[in-house]
């Protein structure tokens, strides 16, 4: 049977989801899957809200347009779950990954999400600002996602950072990044 993922991310413009949400695709592409990966922009301007869809599947996918009805919501900054229905299309047996220092079960009761949806927290920006030096929280929170599901595999992923980190930067900034992800794994929590 086929097996289709879907992921939406939500974040601001300049944290990296539409990076993360290709990276997540080649990742699954390098492991024979089919992918798509793609962004939704508004006002192209830093710090606005911003989303990003990724589908993973065994099989040809067929469809293309956005994600109404996620598998996986990833969001990289926690402000954004004043303003944007994070939780829009959920379905039971979903997981919901957010960025940020507030325990899983608190941010589950701040969603109003039934108990059937897995609501997962992880401080990425502080890991980022430890390990690569910046708040950018998208590496480490594929970290997290890794964690949560199978959807990609870790060595997969890492081989394939490396990669494209190395074309910009040396040793150290990959060493750095591969950290955050490792980080995020061991310390993202679930509710």
């Amino acid at each position: 049977m086929p097996q289709l993922t879907e992921i939406r991310w939500h974040a601001r413009a300049g944290q990296g989801a539409v990076t993360a949400a290709k990276v997540v695709a080649e990742t699954a592409l390098a492991a024979d899957k089919y992918m798509q990966a793609m962004p939704e922009y508004g006002p192209e301007r830093m710090g606005a809200p911003i989303k990003a869809f990724t589908r993973i599947s065994t099989d040809p996918i067929e469809i293309h347009c956005n994600i109404e009805y996620p598998d996986i919501v990833i969001v990289l900054d926690d402000s954004l779950l004043d303003i944007v229905d994070i939780a829009e299309g959920v379905h039971d047996g979903g997981v919901i990954l957010v960025n940020t220092c507030t325990p899983p079960d608190q941010v589950k009761t701040r969603l109003g999400v039934n108990d059937s949806v897995r609501v997962a927290s992880v401080d990425a920006s502080g890991i980022a600002l430890d390990t690569i030096k910046r708040d950018i929280p998208n590496t480490p929170m594929v970290g997290a996602l890794i964690k949560l599901t199978s959807v990609i595999d870790m060595d997969v992923f890492k081989g394939l950072l490396a990669k494209n980190l190395s074309k910009k930067f040396g040793q150290e900034m990959i060493d750095a990044n591969w950290a955050s992800v490792d980080r995020a794994f061991a310390e993202v929590t679930v509710a």
